[in-house]
């Protein structure tokens, strides 16, 4: 079996070892990609928090408010 100059492997051989090397649109798609799952990493953790805490994120200020301007209210009537 005759094999190319300068190579130890056959020439089937040589056509089946896959090559690393990525175009700029490849590497450009695989960052974008890695991204979009850090950034739904972080999603997925941020909602697990708020189902197992879901009042910690409230703001108390929107229930005190809410309350006083329905007194008022009761007040006036």
């Amino acid at each position: 079996m005759a094999t190319a100059p300068g190579s130890a492997l056959p020439p089937l051989a040589s056509a089946m070892v896959p090559t690393l090397a990525l175009s700029l649109e490849q590497r450009a798609a695989l960052v974008f990609v890695f991204l979009l799952f850090v950034v739904l990493g972080l999603l997925i953790v941020r909602c697990f928090r708020i189902l197992l805490d879901p009042y910690q994120s409230t703001p108390t200020s929107t229930w005190t408010d809410y309350m006083e301007k329905d007194a008022f209210g009761y007040r006036l009537a």
